[in-house]
């Protein structure tokens, strides 16, 4: 029976001098995924790494790669990623980019799509893209650096996502009556 947590270390802080071998690390020490966190330098301050990372390290696990893509635009990226060997592709809504456009190409190629929802974003941006999504990632900090103290106030984002969600999945399946629903 699989867990409901899944835990998907990042490798923003590994040893890139020996990113192979770290990954192996993290099967080893239970992974669920390998989380890779993608920063252009424009849409957040800094710069991390790209596809060819990616792919460098591809072979070394057959854990699924979780690309956080904090990057625009983020259209142009996407194959390139996939055939660097992303399994997850998650994305900001905050993006200056087609949302809707990027999804439907991660899903055309059987790659799982996410929403990732920055501190300040109210988490109701989400909604017109629910029936596409795979996973939805609550920032628990600002996105673009790493090391920075947890924002409490993502946690009651998470509740009112979880609960708002449930409720509505319950009463609804396409979510037609969602806003109807939700008094947050």
């Amino acid at each position: 029976m699989s867990s409901l947590i899944k835990i998907s270390p990042s490798i923003l802080s590994a040893n890139f001098s020996k990113l192979g071998e770290e990954i192996i690390a993290l099967e080893k020490a239970g992974a669920d995924y390998i989380h890779v966190d993608v920063m252009d330098g424009h849409f957040v301050p800094n710069i991390s790494m790209g596809p060819s990372v990616v792919k460098s390290v591809r072979d070394r696990t057959s854990i699924p790669f979780d690309v956080h893509l904090m990057i625009d635009p983020i259209e142009p990226y996407i194959d390139e990623f996939v055939k660097a060997g992303a399994d997850i592709i998650s994305i900001h809504p905050e993006a200056n980019d087609n949302i809707e456009k990027c999804i439907d190409k991660i899903k055309s190629h059987n790659v799982k799509a996410g929403l990732a929802i920055n501190p300040d974003t109210k988490w109701e941006v989400v909604l017109p893209f629910l029936d596409k999504l795979d996973i939805i990632v609550v920032m628990s900090v600002h996105p673009g650096f790493g090391g920075q103290k947890f924002i409490p106030a993502a946690l009651e984002k998470l509740k009112l996502l979880r609960n708002s969600l449930s409720i509505s999945l319950l009463c609804s399946p396409k979510l037609e009556n969602f806003s109807k629903g939700s008094g947050t």
